[in-house]
């Protein structure tokens, strides 16, 4: 069986890049190390790096063994925590995963709330702009618990907190942005160049996915990393964008259209198979804190009522 020695060094041997390095930053001998790693790969059956002449490189093995190692050595590098963690919730370090619009939008007011009653707990939050890397980061061990959209095939606990709100932000100047009803139709929009998302973000995939339901494909007047980027660009002319409504700060310059049909998505809170009691505590008040009236969208509410009517491409 691999040792936890071993596993840590395989991972500071990725991180690094090569084993000198990796022998400086372990402060072992470089034949140390590399036995260390011969014997890895004995444990394992096969081949886990191959040496570049400036480099390392993962093998089809390596890459498959890698995430597992990672979460091997988060588990242990928590594990002193627990107790006190199980003894009243005092102190301890809580590691949140979450897609941009989540940090953006319904996790400030719960992170303020959580700290006012727990002080003495840090917080160490990683955001992802897709939910395959949030899934992926906490099936890595990369962090306690997601934030996002219903995760696929998921083994461990799942809290839904409700759906999350979409709505077309538009500049003041723009001839539908008095229109009566406060919402727009999607195909009114059909022949505009969109605030659309980088590729690899999942909003970019939300707005493709119900635009082609309306039957357009969206074309593309500029692409944004950052979710927080698309309602400022929308608001000051570059085109239409599609936006949680979480997100919307309480004074802002662009106008806020409901998509006619309504655009929501589930969002949920998931751990792994075994979660620890702070984890658990913060899933359940994250859940309690996360809800709130459906009818705040003109107020940029965070979400609607988990009995609502479905998200259309929830799970994206």
């Amino acid at each position: 069986m691999p040792t936890f020695r071993q596993l840590e060094y395989l991972v500071t041997v990725v991180d690094t890049g090569s084993f000198t390095r990796a022998a400086e930053h372990l402060h072992v001998t470089q034949p140390a190390l590399s036995h260390q790693m011969r014997a890895l790969e004995s444990a394992v059956g096969g081949p886990l790096l191959e040496r570049l002449p400036r480099s390392v490189r993962l093998t089809p093995m390596g890459r498959a063994v890698l995430p597992h190692a990672r979460a091997a050595l988060a588990e242990a590098g928590r594990l002193h925590t627990v107790a006190r963690r199980t003894a009243g919730l005092e102190e301890g370090e809580l590691e949140i995963a979450a897609i941009y619009s989540v940090s953006l939008g319904i996790l400030p007011p719960v992170l303020r709330a959580w700290r006012q009653r727990h002080p003495g707990v840090r917080i160490r939050l990683r955001e992802y702009p897709h939910t395959d890397r949030l899934q992926a980061a906490i099936a890595g061990g990369r962090a306690d618990l997601a934030i996002g959209p219903v995760p696929v095939a998921w083994e461990g606990p799942i809290h839904e907190l409700g759906a999350e709100e979409f709505a077309i932000v538009l500049s003041a100047d723009d001839p539908l942005a008095d229109h009566p009803t406060g919402s727009v139709v999607l195909t009114d929009l059909a022949d505009r160049a969109w605030v659309h998302y980088a590729p690899d973000h999942g909003l970019a995939d939300l707005l493709d996915h119900v635009c082609v339901e309306a039957g357009f494909h969206p074309q593309a007047a500029i692409r944004v990393e950052q979710t927080s980027a698309a309602p400022l660009l929308a608001a000051a002319g570059l085109g239409p964008a599609l936006v949680p409504a979480n997100i919307i700060p309480p004074h802002f310059d662009g106008v806020l259209l409901r998509p006619d049909p309504p655009v929501r998505r589930t969002l949920t809170a998931y751990t792994r198979a075994r979660p620890d009691p702070l984890t658990v505590a913060f899933a359940d008040f994250l859940a309690d804190q996360a809800r709130v009236d459906p009818t705040g969208f003109a107020a940029a509410a965070t979400l609607v009522d988990r009995t609502d009517t479905p998200a259309r491409g929830q799970n994206l």
